[in-house]
């Protein structure tokens, strides 16, 4: 009993001896990603991004651990980004894209890093490669002046030109001028193709538009296993900016014509040929315009053209695909209840079985040649990304590394619990809630609501790196992460139920929670409850402060705050006419009906507002007009600007500002 007492106080002493999980143990962390299995099936490569505060800038590098257990071992040194690593069929190189000699190329090492070598040298870079099954070739993107094409000394001068000039204006016809944080430019992006043992490289996608959707890279085309075609995913309609509709083209790697393969009027895109080469898989949504439409898993059979939708009668987003080796099955991964399990389907369709699961999101699955072994990720809502190991026929997974387990270790963390309540109409609302460490029951906490972008987006066991519910929690709030109306993993029918009703059934979701929280919570503050969001997030917080006065102070990051003006500056248009039914001057009523800024009389709580002066999805504008009219009302307010940031807040020193500017608005309104 004694040596009983004597173990408990000290696993008590040692709890109490760790330190809060701030911002500082955040960038802490290594982050995972793009676990390749090398052929021969004895070695994992993979990439980790650092994060230099003092330099203000996130390196990555690649590293290699043995698929049977070992230790890691980082593989490249020079250069600050090298990252998708890719196996050659014989598994003795490494191809990857790497800035080591001064600019994006691919190169290729040995698996320990040694005898690199640059494969490609074109003057406009290169980026999302892929391996041809037959060894010999490189597939990958660039950004090559249309008129060009791989004509690199074509390319080079027109470059020198551009940058020569003292002119720096732009002049556009058409839409898409900008997209998230860039303008665009002269150039477009298109598919080439070199030899492995070097040449010159040849433009497969030849013409004014960009080969793929908005330049998603590798994930967006594929290289049949023969070497002898890619699939890859191009929006060809007039204004891409209000089309979702990508369709899915083949070319002979040799050149040639591109034929279209298929029809749907939404979007089609992450082709992957099977193993044996005789199928396509993809991902499809079937209703044109409609970002956030359900995405099917389909199959193309090559040799008839027979197109089968294999995950019909799933009501989730189909996320992510792997081909097992064989070419008999696809494992894929799906959203429910705020995990993401690994699941896997016949090729001739059937019933779906999960291959891995639980309190946690998986992700980038690859197999052994034999199939008898799976790899993929594991992130959780206590811990980011490592890579595990299990059969594929299910089993305990094993952990291949460990990187991030001194932080995590010395700090304390806090596991998520849930909840549900009654939305609106009834329907069942879950959200999730984070307690603070040393959480003692009988006090009273402030509260931090926290609402999701998207508003097709979700909370769940997962890590981010931006709102960070252990920073929040470790800063002494009870946090609540709510899934209202519009969130993923619930039904497609949960979804489409936000479509032209943004501050309808979710608000009342929300209020729903905060009703919840103020009668069944006993441990939280309801006279001291703050709300904060980012993007629909943002936008809900706008909303909230036209509708309720219940919250103690708000932040509204990136929001959309003007329905109106925010159609007339952003790029996807798509979104807005699909939300609200078209344009603002053909329903001017929608967007009026849903507008934050139509409810300014009504602002009175403290609400701090953060934006970013690059984020061309929700221009910044929106911010600005908040900040005003929260200031001609004399409503206590601030408002912090990120010149050098878009959408998200994604520079280190730039992360530690946010997080503490956050922080302290809701200490000085809630800790007074």
């Amino acid at each position: 009993m004694r040596r009983l007492l004597f173990l408990l106080a000290f696993c008590a002493f040692a709890f109490a001896q760790k330190k809060p999980f701030d911002v500082n143990a955040l960038l802490e962390l290594k982050r995972l990603a793009d676990p390749q299995i090398s052929p021969d099936g004895k070695w994992v490569a993979f990439q980790v991004q650092s994060v230099d505060v003092a330099a203000n800038k996130k390196p990555v590098q690649i590293w290699i651990v043995p698929l049977n257990g070992g230790a890691p071992q980082q593989i490249t040194h020079d250069g600050e980004a090298n990252q998708r690593p890719r196996w050659s069929p014989d598994s003795k190189r490494i191809a990857y894209i790497s800035d080591r000699g001064g600019a994006s190329q691919v190169w290729m090492m040995d698996p320990d890093g040694g005898n690199a070598k640059q494969v490609t040298n074109v003057a406009t870079e290169a980026d999302g490669h892929v391996l041809s099954g037959d060894g010999k070739n490189v597939v990958f993107t660039s950004e090559v002046y249309p008129e060009c094409g791989a004509d690199d000394a074509c390319n080079q001068k027109l470059l020198d030109a551009e940058k020569a000039s003292k002119v720096k204006a732009r002049i556009y016809t058409e839409l898409l001028y900008r997209h998230w944080t860039h303008w665009q430019g002269k150039r477009r992006t298109h598919i080439l193709v070199a030899p492995i043992a070097g040449g010159a490289a040849k433009d497969l996608t030849p013409g004014p538009r960009d080969a793929l959707p908005f330049s998603l890279g590798g994930d967006d085309f594929d290289v049949s296993p023969d070497g002898q075609e890619v699939c890859y995913s191009m929006n060809a309609d007039p204004v891409p900016a209000v089309s979702t509709n990508s369709d899915l083209y083949v070319v002979s790697i040799a050149g040639g014509q591109s034929r279209k393969i298929t029809i749907t009027p939404g979007s089609d895109s992450n082709p992957r040929y099977s193993p044996d080469g005789k199928y396509l898989a993809w991902r499809a949504q079937l209703r044109g315009g409609y970002e956030s439409d359900r995405f099917r898993l389909m199959t193309l059979e090559r040799s008839s053209g027979r197109v089968t939708n294999l995950t019909e009668s799933l009501d989730r987003w189909v996320n992510s695909f792997a081909w097992s080796p064989d070419s008999g099955s696809l494992f894929f991964t799906t959203t429910d209840r705020g995990r993401q399990a690994i699941q896997v389907i016949p090729l001739g369709g059937g019933a779906v079985k999960v291959a891995a699961s639980g309190d946690n999101e998986l992700d980038d699955m690859q197999f052994t040649r034999n199939g008898k072994t799976m790899v993929y990720t594991q992130q959780s809502a206590v811990a980011p990304s490592e890579i595990y190991r299990a059969a594929s026929t299910g089993g305990a997974p094993v952990a291949l590394t460990h990187l991030n387990d001194a932080t995590l270790s010395a700090a304390q963390m806090t596991s998520p619990e849930e909840f549900w309540v009654d939305g609106a109409g009834g329907a069942k609302v879950q959200s999730f809630v984070v307690k603070p460490p040393d959480f003692n029951a009988s006090r009273k906490y402030p509260v931090l609501m926290l609402i999701h972008g998207g508003p097709q987006g979700f909370w769940g066991h997962a890590w981010t790196y931006r709102w960070n519910a252990q920073v929040f929690a470790a800063a002494g709030y009870v946090v609540v992460m709510p899934n209202p109306r519009g969130s993923t993993g619930y039904g497609q029918k949960f979804i489409d139920e936000i479509n032209d009703d943004w501050g309808g059934r979710a608000y009342d979701d929300l209020m729903a929670v905060a009703d919840h929280i103020v009668t069944d919570m006993p441990y939280a503050d309801g006279s001291k409850m703050t709300a904060a969001g980012g993007s629909y997030g943002g936008y809900m917080v706008d909303w909230i402060l036209g509708h309720t006065q219940r919250f103690k102070a708000l932040i509204s990051h990136a929001g959309v705050y003007n329905l109106t003006s925010e159609f007339g500056a952003t790029e996807e248009l798509w979104f807005p006419l699909w939300e609200y039914g078209g344009n603002p001057w053909d329903h001017p009523e929608e967007y009026a009906k849903w507008s934050p800024n139509n409810f300014a009389k009504e602002f009175k709580t403290p609400t701090l507002v953060i934006h970013g002066e690059q984020d061309f999805r929700v221009p910044y504008n929106q911010g600005l007009e908040l900040f005003t009219a929260l200031q001609l009302q004399k409503v206590p307010s601030k408002l912090l600007l990120f010149p050098d940031e878009g959408h998200w807040v994604l520079k280190p020193q730039n992360s530690i500002l946010w997080y503490k500017t956050f922080i302290d608005w809701l200490d000085s309104w809630v800790k007074k």
